[in-house]
């Protein structure tokens, strides 16, 4: 990856003058700002070819500034705003902080000022990791200013560099709180406020909420196509969207919740039965004799015969709840799911069949004349 630079001594005193122009600090101990930006990996080979001995410099990456780093942010932040408005409550300034110092918000600042490009590592930083810092940051080049709740996960690795720079600046200063955030407030702006919080609330709290308001259930199904993370939004045990992510299941959750918001929004307040797919459904999501239907199907079309196990066992003897999981194996990598918590273990299987069988008609409607009620 070309904007990750694998730096030499050469390039030291480059990078230094590169990076004290973005933060708009000069340090007095300019070991503390190349320990800032240098990754774990940058030393892994060094101390095995070197016999731990590099020419006089010490093997120190990132993690210990991070650490400190991580918690002087927060600290900075939380004194700013609970000087900036007395009239927020406790919840409003935790929401405040974790939105101005979360990794999300942190990794976008890295990535905007372009201090991703300085991480000093070498030739066996993870590939993959490099792709997806570069993955991300084209994904930030295409944002607005404030960006809550993105589609796509940040590298850890970015957020820490930020917050290990804090830390650097911190100790720089000899441990002034007030001068660290004259600098870094600049650094991340623009800052999020309680205006910000409530003109981008988080989708999936608004899609509840929203339902709420009508009555209305909202249930929110994982499940997995192989290596990708599904999730399926219902409504009142109707298909409404789904959502996707190759990383995380969180990510395809909030995916689902933001297309779904999409797809309500074209139809409330009229009658959501409109989107059904006209199933043979009850409210539950069941359908019945799924455990059957589902056999037949894969018989059908050649995959293996599904397999259920029991996910979740709770509860007193006398009144025990299950959950079970359906596995398909060899379709596209495997399919699995979780259905809905039941009394018995027959009903909690058909429950997992219900549920991967209107997980596979969301994927291809065309299954639709193979799959029979």
């Amino acid at each position: 990856m070309d904007s990750l630079l694998s730096m030499g001594e050469e390039e030291k005193s480059a990078t230094i003058v590169a990076v004290e122009k973005i933060l708009s600090y000069s340090f007095k101990d300019k070991a503390l700002l190349v320990e800032a930006l240098t990754h774990p990996a940058y030393y892994n080979n060094k101390n095995k070819n070197n016999n731990n001995n590099n020419n006089g410099e010490s093997f120190r990456s990132y993690q210990r500034l991070e650490f400190v780093g991580d918690v002087v942010l927060g600290l900075a932040v939380s004194k700013y705003l609970y000087l900036e408005d007395p009239s927020l409550g406790p919840g409003q300034l935790t929401d405040l902080r974790s939105a101005n110092v979360g990794n999300d918000k942190l990794a976008r600042v890295a990535v905007r000022h372009g201090l991703h490009r300085y991480i000093r590592h070498n030739n066996n930083l993870d590939a993959s990791l490099l792709d997806e810092v570069q993955e991300f940051a084209d994904e930030v080049s295409q944002e607005g200013d404030i960006v809550l709740h993105g589609s796509i996960k940040a590298p850890k690795v970015l957020a820490d560099i930020v917050e290990s720079l804090a830390a650097a600046i911190y100790f720089d200063l000899n441990f002034d709180l007030e001068k660290l955030w004259v600098i870094f407030r600049d650094l991340l702006k623009p800052i999020v406020t309680l205006e910000v919080l409530q003109q981008q609330p988080h989708p999936i709290d608004t899609l509840y909420k929203q339902c709420a308001k009508q009555g209305r259930e909202v249930k929110i199904k994982p499940w997995r196509d192989g290596a990708k993370n599904i999730a399926s939004v219902y409504v009142d045990g109707v298909f409404v969207a789904s959502g996707s992510s190759d990383q995380l299941m969180d990510i395809a959750r909030l995916n689902a919740a933001k297309q779904a918001l999409l797809e309500l929004a074209k139809s409330m307040p009229t009658n959501i039965g409109r989107l059904d797919f006209s199933f043979g459904l009850n409210k539950s999501l069941e359908i019945e004799g799924a455990m059957q239907k589902l056999h037949e199907f894969c018989q059908k079309k050649r995959w293996a015969i599904p397999n259920y196990s029991i996910a979740k066992a709770e509860g007193p003897p006398h009144a025990k709840k299950y959950v079970c999981l359906v596995q398909i194996e060899n379709v596209d990598g495997g399919l699995s799911m979780e259905g809905d918590e039941k009394s018995k273990v027959k009903e909690a299987k058909n429950s997992a069949a219900s549920c991967i069988i209107r997980a596979l008609l969301e994927s291809n409607p065309i299954r639709h004349n193979i799959i029979k009620y």
